[in-house]
């Protein structure tokens, strides 16, 4: 398959003031699909010398699998063109939602990176998945299935690109885990997933505080900690801090999967261990968004 022709080096280069210096974010709300879009400048991280601003839209759909309005959110460099637009799943965190799941500062990392020319472009999609590790814990109530069969759906009636890839943090990262197993074990599998600081526990008392599975035998079908090799010929990427609570089973996951990337960094489960690692997520997704394309 060939290395990418990104280096790091060149992707901090392109990107190296987006974190620092200020500009806004194009966002767009829509309470249905027929909307008008609006601007609204809301932060400083982008770069004036780029004039780079990732462009956020929402949308509240209906999902069968949850039951229930759900806000599905784009994020994507402005400019780009969201016709047949290389997507990865973006999942959020425990107690987080759609419009919180570009962790750190990933949509504007990447928007810079774009603009540069340093990585194809691509996109982000996020759903509402509740707090129940992406699966169906409450009868009638499935963000698994919403992911697996209806967001694909709703990309193709948007004219975006197929999903390529996962991403996501925390209770996400666990996420990203299972739904490249469940992808694979379909016989489509994604090109690659990427888990930041990625929810694995190592214990079921710990994990039953959450009220995420019904019992230890359920967590335990879908642990990607009891299934490591479950992925298949999905490119893997995982990133952890060293002080992050989640450590031991992360450092377990990379020791045994041997992931493309493994990385851990000083840091905790927090934004700032965040900020650090979203070029190096960013450049290991460019790599197989470009393959999309």
């Amino acid at each position: 398959m060939g290395e990418p022709r990104y280096s790091r080096r060149t992707l901090l280069a392109a990107i190296g003031v987006v974190i620092a210096t200020a500009a806004g974010v194009a966002v767009s709300v829509s309470s249905s699909r027929d909307v008008t879009e609006q601007q609204i400048a809301t932060t400083d991280r982008i770069s004036r010398t780029t004039g780079a601003k990732p462009t956020v839209r929402f949308e509240r759909v209906y999902s069968t699998s949850r039951r229930r309005e759900v806000t599905l959110a784009f994020y994507t460099p402005t400019g780009a063109n969201p016709r047949g637009l290389p997507m990865s799943i973006l999942l959020h965190g425990l107690h987080g939602d759609a419009r919180h799941a570009a962790v750190g500062d990933l949509a504007e990392v990447l928007t810079g990176a774009v603009a540069k020319g340093s990585v194809p472009a691509f996109g982000f999609v996020a759903v509402d998945g509740g707090d129940n590790y992406w699966h169906e814990n409450v009868p009638g109530d499935d963000p698994m299935a919403m992911l697996l069969d209806e967001v694909p759906h709703w990309l193709r009636e948007r004219g975006y690109g197929e999903p390529f890839a996962v991403t996501g943090a925390s209770m996400g990262g666990f996420g990203a885990l299972l739904y490249a197993r469940l992808r694979a074990e379909r016989g489509d599998p994604i090109a690659a997933a990427a888990a930041i600081s990625p929810g694995l526990i190592t214990t079921w008392p710990e994990m039953a505080k959450r009220r995420a599975f019904k019992n230890e035998a359920e967590w335990a079908s879908l642990d990607p900690l009891r299934h490591l090799k479950s992925t298949g010929r999905t490119a893997l990427g995982v990133w952890i801090g060293d002080r992050d609570r989640f450590i031991e089973g992360t450092r377990r996951f990379i020791r045994e999967v041997k992931p493309e990337v493994g990385t851990v960094k000083a840091g905790g489960h927090d934004d700032g261990f965040y900020r650090k690692v979203t070029p190096d997520v960013v450049l290991f997704l460019a790599k197989y968004a470009k393959r999309a394309v």
